[in-house]
């Protein structure tokens, strides 16, 4: 099957500033769900699919949606991996990393660890009276956990972080820079280093983590293998739940109301999790190409088609999601698209839950006292420009500056 690098006959053509999409994509989509819900955007590369039921059925057909993708920005990034793969070897794959991140593994196995830690990083800034909850908090606390999951005790949360930056930005170099491509050569080698070092460690003894777990699959799993998946799951590991943080301690402090409800009910925590997911979703689209012709939003796809399945766009969409563009505890439930579906859902979806909506926002809330966003760390519901958001393939805040009573 080869790749497909122009539009399909049919195909409305739209221009997209990949700058204007970082910095706001969401009009843009608006646009295309409105008038192209299936277009192909040159910048890109590929085709838009933007409309939630489209994505939806697409997500049903991985026989048809390949994930196999050739010229996959993250098989460039990171080598073949399991998010790049479909059934039986995606199965393969799966089976042997994701046990260490299933609900009751999370509860039992990580769940104090990553408490204290969390406890840990409010300490070390509670007196300080201000500072910046992505850089201080949310992304060492994150880094740290996932440490812990995969098993990489040789490796520092400063160092997973590093990682994770530099490979998302290779997934998402669609810019082609060269210096980008570098950084994530460079983490991608030292992760490599320190999966081999813990690999043989936990073939001697077995610790439970998703290394470990792989290393010991009752279907083998080969060095490289290990590796390679160990990168996917830092990169999303890191940016997903840290971006989910953010961008819902920031909706709360805007929104007096919400918040108390969240501090005086705490089931509540759960509710602001999944709507910060679906408003402004971590991860903005994921590529697909067609392994066979197909009539999909009005338009047929030949063979070799390269796809993108924007859940960003699909999760604002207003068939779907009324005053979706709002932020919105009590709106009724629909399942939202953030994590994925079908067989590639995301592997840490309990880890990110659980460690952001039942320990760090509640931590957070009630140690430090006061907390209020700093001046000018506001924006609209629409999730442009202000406060630090950034990003269409990836989509989060920079920074999230706030004080607080310095205890």
């Amino acid at each position: 099957m080869s790749a497909l690098t122009t539009a399909a006959p049919g195909a409305p053509v739209v221009e997209l500033d990949l700058a204007e999409l970082r910095r706001d994509p969401y009009p843009a989509y608006a646009e295309l769900r409105r008038t192209a819900p299936l277009a192909w955007v040159p910048s890109v590369g590929r085709h838009l699919l933007t409309r939630y039921d489209d994505i939806v059925h697409a997500e049903k057909l991985p026989e048809v949606f390949s994930s196999r993708e050739e010229g996959s920005l993250l098989l460039r990034t990171v080598g073949p991996n399991m998010l790049r793969e479909d059934d039986p070897d995606h199965r393969r794959l799966r089976a042997a990393a994701e046990p260490p991140t299933r609900p009751r593994q999370v509860r039992d196995q990580w769940a104090a660890a990553f408490e204290r830690t969390a406890h840990k990083l409010l300490d070390r800034i509670a007196g300080r009276g201000e500072g910046d909850l992505i850089r201080d908090f949310a992304e060492p606390l994150v880094a740290a956990n996932l440490a812990l999951v995969l098993g990489l005790r040789n490796a520092s949360a400063d160092d997973i972080a590093d990682w994770s930056r530099a490979m998302m930005d290779g997934n998402s170099n669609y810019a082609d820079d060269p210096d980008i491509w570098l950084r994530a050569e460079r983490a991608t080698r030292a992760i490599e280093e320190a999966v081999a070092e813990m690999a043989e460690v936990t073939r001697r003894e077995p610790d439970g983590s998703v290394i470990s777990s792989m290393v010991h699959a009752a279907d083998p799993v080969e060095l490289a293998e290990i590796q390679n998946n160990v990168k996917v799951i830092i990169g999303g590991g890191v940016n997903e739940p840290r971006d989910v943080f953010g961008v819902g301690a920031w909706a709360l402090l805007q929104r007096p109301d919400a918040l108390d409800r969240a501090l005086k009910d705490p089931s509540a925590w759960k509710r602001v999790f999944e709507e910060t997911a679906r408003w402004i979703s971590p991860i903005g689209m994921y590529p697909r190409q067609l392994t066979q012709d197909y009539e999909i939003a009005g338009v047929t796809l030949p063979a070799g088609s390269r796809v993108a399945l924007v859940i960003a766009s699909g999760n604002r969409d207003e068939s779907v999601f009324e005053r979706a563009d709002e932020f919105d505890l009590d709106r009724p439930h629909r399942p939202h698209l953030a994590f994925g579906g079908g067989p590639h859902f995301c592997m840490g979806a309990w880890v990110a839950r659980h460690e952001v909506s039942a320990i760090a926002w509640p931590l957070v809330f009630s140690r430090l006292k006061g907390l209020r966003l700093d001046d000018g760390a506001t924006a609209s519901d629409s999730g442009s420009a202000a406060g630090g958001l950034d990003g269409w393939v990836f989509r989060g805040l920079t920074s999230l500056n706030v004080t607080w009573q310095a205890a």
